[in-house]
């Protein structure tokens, strides 16, 4: 299935995908009381902050997640991913850290869990992220910057 002006959409997949990450977050949410947030996740992994999320727990959290993608796509036929390269992947989750830091949560605590409660600080962080999201791509496109290969 595909979309009319979209041939590379998979919209089905995306449907499958957007349920899984719904049904992740509420588990998380009713059965451990925290929000699936992936950078406050990560930083309670790597230690930079406390929670009542045990070390352990975390650091399964953040292995999973990868570990997930690849078993999927190793067992569909699944295009594989592409990505930049190493230094520009460290300089880019260095800026997404230091963002998520000064906006109190990632995408995906915002986007997935804030929404969802209707939160007005992620409604708000939600709206930056995209704004600042299609700026990028439109500066990055005017000056002819590809980052994948």
């Amino acid at each position: 299935m595909t979309l009319p002006g979209f041939p590379d959409a998979a919209p089905l997949p995306g449907l499958i995908g957007g349920l899984l990450i719904g049904l992740a977050a509420a588990l998380m949410l009713l059965g451990a009381g925290r929000i699936a947030g992936v950078s406050g996740i990560a930083a309670r992994a790597f230690g930079l902050a406390d929670s009542s999320l045990p070390r352990v727990g975390a650091w399964a959290f953040v292995i999973g997640l990868p570990l997930g993608a690849l078993l999927v796509t190793s067992q569909t036929a699944a295009p594989t991913p592409g990505f930049a390269s190493p230094v520009v992947l460290v300089i880019a989750g260095l800026i997404v850290g230091i963002g998520t830091r000064l906006g109190s949560g990632c995408t995906s605590g915002h986007g997935v869990c804030g929404m969802s409660r209707l939160s007005q600080r992620s409604l708000v962080a939600v709206a930056t992220f995209m704004a600042t999201g299609f700026a990028t791509v439109a500066a990055m496109n005017a000056l002819g910057i590809a980052v994948l290969p």
